[in-house]
């Protein structure tokens, strides 16, 4: 992202139009996920680990961002565990 024009940098800190950017959590839980991938939280709801999941490969995918590879094993076990019905669907960024 360093290497981002200002204007996409900008778009994606505040893509709003995308229903799956946004999603309203406590101050709490935003404190505890802070900076961190799918491999170190996950959401304290079991029933929100699938969403999360979700939205979290689309939005990589919408900003060609890249997974690490202890981020794409996590996601894995989740696609082939609890989550095997889960698809990502997005649109690619402007």
């Amino acid at each position: 992202m360093s290497a981002w024009a200002a204007a996409r940098r900008e778009a994606y800190t505040s893509h709003q139009d995308a229903s799956t950017s946004l999603v309203a959590v406590t101050a709490r839980t935003n404190r505890q996920k802070a900076n961190q991938d799918p491999t170190t939280w996950m959401p304290p709801a079991p029933s929100a680990t699938c969403r999360y999941l979700t939205e979290w490969t689309a939005t990589k995918l919408r900003w060609g961002l890249n997974a690490d590879q202890p981020e794409i094993d996590t996601l894995n076990v989740y696609a082939g565990g609890p989550c095997p019905e889960s698809i990502a669907h997005c649109l690619p960024a402007a």
